[in-house]
């Protein structure tokens, strides 16, 4: 199971779009949820909201800007390694104040895509493009290049 934990609602259809896209074909390789929620006036408030969807046995990758940066090809391999001895992959994308140091304390991979900053709503899109990739090179598939 591949869950993605994002602060914040999307409003922009082209984005609501891109997102239900990529979900959709990630769907044909593994099973995915999307859990959005509300973005808090604190830290804190978002880090209790976001441990309810952790599970104890889950691989916890957090997106930071601060994190180490990989290759496509590199993040493929981390998906198929970490499926050999975790059942869930739980990604999570912080709000605009960034993510709580409790829950970065519980991360397994902290993960950057880029020094750049981007929209969420954005990001989100971007990183499951990159998951479909991931799913594509891992399948020995077209489509990475």
């Amino acid at each position: 199971m591949l869950k993605i934990i994002c602060l914040g609602k999307l409003k922009e259809p082209y984005l609501i779009d891109l997102t239900n896209d990529y979900l959709k074909r990630i769907s044909k390789y593994h099973k995915v949820e999307l859990i959005e929620l509300k973005d808090e006036e604190n830290l804190e408030k978002e880090a209790l909201n976001i441990k309810k969807y952790i599970g104890n046995k889950d691989f916890i990758i957090t997106l930071e800007i601060t994190g180490k940066s990989l290759t496509s090809n590199e993040f493929a391999q981390v998906i198929e390694q970490t499926f050999i001895n975790y059942s869930t992959i739980t990604f999570i994308i912080g709000s605009s104040l960034g993510l709580s140091p409790s829950i970065t304390a519980l991360s397994n991979l902290k993960l950057s895509f880029s020094k750049f900053t981007f929209p969420h709503g954005l990001f989100r899109g971007i990183l499951l493009e990159q998951i479909y990739r991931a799913f594509k090179i891992n399948n020995h598939e077209t489509y990475h290049k």
